[in-house]
């Protein structure tokens, strides 16, 4: 038993000297291969094959070999020896190591040389081989994105996968954004679903999904996109409702200026071409799975949208499951037409909302009232008045939009018309037609109660109550509908966040319009209310803000539109640049509008008829006819009392009306326009020197008057507005 024993211990001790003499030996066969390799490397290579020959199920040794074959670029022969190392060792933490840097490389956009020699490396394995390295290599990352984008490597090599793992990897996906608490749709996980995954799993047909499954895909899918596309260019752009608390901003707000960047993503890889037409060509793959109607090939968003509508003429008539699923068709198909169309329009008119966007398109743009017609008739602006609050109380409480298709130049319809100077905006049409079809998807949204339902459940989950792009639409629609307390509502909303900040203004005043832009509409609204006190305060904080264009430039562009619009009826609408020179007039003529139905009463108001006067002046003459009219009302009062005359009107024709009027052919006139005038004709009428002086007073004011026929006009009225602030709202009830 001990001599048993004993030889028992003695052939522990003998194996165990063995193998270190083996290790010995390996070590010194890959120290002298190592030596050799950069002066012989075949002697290097022999070294290492007779080692390999000697001791077959030596790691280190094969590893040798490996590394010398991947350090001399030989794709073939490393890629056999790594598929000998993945093989026989699999266990090994080295190969795994090794495996890695691959499959990074396999992930990467780089080009560079070693790069590329990788992914060759790869190639030279069997596919099988391929796909067991990547499902174990998988199993290895403990980084969800990092495990992510190498299962999605799996399966865009080896389709069949898809079947196995393509749900499983986008439900991981879609919940790894809640567990990451990510705000934005626009992160790395929703991108790689998206983009990535979703076409492999919905483009395999041998996969049964279920059309809730497919509903939810296509949604978010959608709200990827969208947010993708209205990304802000910098910080968030916010407003804080006062009733609902919620606050405003681009979703998908990037945080640099214009590179934008996903975290977690390279700046190549954040980027995402033609996202509308991949979005399409989405929903064209899921409409044809869950059996939509209609042609299963969607050629365009318009197209979809027509029909959609077609669709709707049915839905009175269906019950159960068939009512749902053409439910669920309209509202996903018109949804996304609402959201495209949108935000064209609004990328037109409020390009500085959107990445990429401002350098490829002029704006900002104002959706206002129309003023074509304030030199009109005062006796036809009357009569369109007379009715005007049975005309506002149908449109606040009609639950229908207007006609749609009135944009001009398209010719459909009679309802309100889009007016816009086609010279400034190039892409006139295109923008008409984008707020057309937007108004068009709302209608259709909103014309039967299921639809509603449906269309409201996206609006939550996607919050685009948060989305000011989308706001911007929806009062502008507002706006065009008629439904001016409604749109006055979201206007106030959105004034908080459009205040010009200090750091913002500019020499041009430029800035600062783009946050006057909500002002500007809540005056207009204001008018079309009849509540020109409130229009005119609004109008004169503009003005406050505006630095005085130069008149040539601002006649030359009122001239080219003046042609296209002379005709127009009172309830169209115009597109407005939002620049000096554009908004500057529209207040003068809205004021004037506002000043003109009161001046031309049955009763007596002089300060109102003076304002009327100053205002005139602007695009004559253009108001000639209403200032002949003017000049009549002071002929029959006999009297005409203004003290802010000889500081504001400098225009030579009236001038030198106002002098005839003073005249016995004029009818001696008595005119007080000189400040302090009447009270001091009152306190000496008895003195005829007194009179005397007056008289030459008038005619010297008159003459300094002529002198300064040659200043800007603009800077004449703008000095009005400012100086007179308190007077012309005080002259309005």
């Amino acid at each position: 038993m001990k001599a048993s024993l004993s030889n028992h211990r003695k052939y522990k001790t003998q194996r165990g000297k063995l193998r270190s003499n083996i290790r010995k030996d390996c070590e010194f066969l890959v120290k002298r291969a190592r030596e050799l390799v950069s002066d012989d490397p075949c002697a290097a290579k022999a070294w290492l094959i007779t080692a390999r020959t000697l001791y077959p199920t030596d790691f280190n040794i094969q590893y040798e070999m490996y590394i010398i074959e991947r350090n001399a670029e030989r794709t073939a022969s490393a890629g056999r020896l790594l598929y000998d190392m993945f093989i026989n060792f699999p266990d090994q933490p080295i190969v795994w190591r090794e495996i890695s840097v691959i499959t990074a490389a396999l992930r990467s956009d780089s080009q560079d040389k070693h790069a590329q020699f990788l992914r060759a490396l790869f190639e030279t394995l069997p596919g099988r081989v391929q796909c067991e390295m990547l499902l174990k290599a998988t199993e290895q990352c403990f980084n969800t994105l990092e495990k992510a984008e190498m299962l999605l490597l799996l399966l865009k090599r080896f389709p069949e996968s898809v079947v196995q793992h393509g749900v499983n990897l986008g439900e991981t996906l879609l919940e790894a954004e809640i567990s990451e608490n990510v705000d934005s749709p626009v992160n790395c996980f929703r991108k790689l679903f998206v983009c990535d995954v979703l076409p492999l799993v919905i483009n395999n047909m041998d996969m049964r999904l279920p059309a809730s499954l497919m509903q939810k895909y296509i949604l978010k899918a959608a709200e990827f996109y969208i947010g993708y596309v209205t990304r802000g260019p910098s910080a968030d752009v916010q407003i804080q409702s006062s009733q609902d608390g919620v606050t405003l901003k681009s979703p998908g707000v990037s945080r640099g200026s214009q590179r934008f960047v996903i975290d977690g993503l390279s700046e190549k890889s954040s980027v995402v071409a033609e996202p509308w037409e991949r979005l399409l060509d989405i929903l064209t793959v899921i409409g044809a799975r869950c059996e939509w109607q209609g042609d299963k090939g969607q050629r365009s968003y318009i197209d979809m949208l027509q029909r959609v509508k077609e669709l709707c003429r049915y839905l009175p008539g269906l019950e159960g499951e068939t009512r749902s699923r053409y439910c669920s068709q309209v509202v996903t198909c018109a949804a996304l037409v609402l959201f495209r169309s949108a935000f064209l329009y609004v990328s037109a008119v409020q390009p500085s909302l959107f990445q990429g966007v401002g350098a490829m398109t002029s704006g900002p743009w104002i959706l206002v009232e129309d003023l074509s017609s304030v030199y009109s008739d005062v006796e036809m602006d009357r009569a369109m008045l007379k009715h005007a609050h049975k005309k506002r109380k149908l449109a606040d409480g009609r639950e229908k939009t207007m006609s749609s298709d009135d944009e001009e130049g398209l010719g459909k319809g009679r309802g309100r018309h889009i007016l816009v100077n086609k010279t400034e905006m190039p892409n006139w049409l295109e923008t008409l037609e984008s707020f057309r079809t937007a108004r068009e998807s709302w209608d259709l949204l909103h014309s039967h109660d299921c639809l509603e339902a449906e269309f409201k459940k996206i609006c939550a989950a996607w919050k685009t109550e948060s989305w000011l792009w989308f706001r911007i639409f929806l009062t502008d629609m507002i706006i065009y509908q008629g439904h001016y307390r409604k749109a006055l509502s979201s206007l106030h909303q959105m004034a908080a966040v459009q205040q010009p900040q200090p750091a913002q203004q500019s020499p041009t005043g430029q800035a600062s319009l783009e946050h006057h832009r909500a002002l500007i509409q809540q005056a207009s609204c204001h008018y079309a209310l009849g509540e020109y006190r409130m229009a005119c305060e609004k109008l004169l904080d503009v003005v406050s803000g505006l630095v005085p264009p130069n008149q040539e430039l601002t006649k030359a562009t009122e001239d080219q539109s003046r042609i296209k619009t002379k005709t127009r009826k009172g309830n169209d609408l115009r597109l407005l640049p939002c620049t000096s020179r554009a908004v500057l007039p529209f207040c003068l003529q809205l004021m004037l509008a506002c000043f003109k139905l009161r001046a031309f009463t049955d009763s007596r108001d002089d300060l109102s008829l003076g304002h009327v006067v100053v205002l005139l002046q602007h695009d004559w003459p253009q108001g000639e006819m209403l200032f002949l009219k003017a000049v009549d009302k002071i002929c029959q009062q006999g009297s005409f009392q203004y003290e802010n005359f000889f500081n504001y009107v400098t225009n030579i024709d009236m001038l030198e009306e106002f002098a005839y009027l003073r005249t016995p052919e004029g009818g001696r006139i008595q005119l007080e326009l000189l400040p302090n005038q009447g009270m001091l004709i009152k306190h000496h009428t008895v003195t005829r020197g007194i009179t005397k002086g007056v008289k030459e007073d008038f005619r010297l004011a008159m003459e300094r008057q002529v002198s300064r026929c040659g200043e800007n006009l603009f800077s004449v009225l703008h000095r009005f507005c400012i100086n007179e602030k308190i007077i012309i709202i005080q002259s309005l009830p």
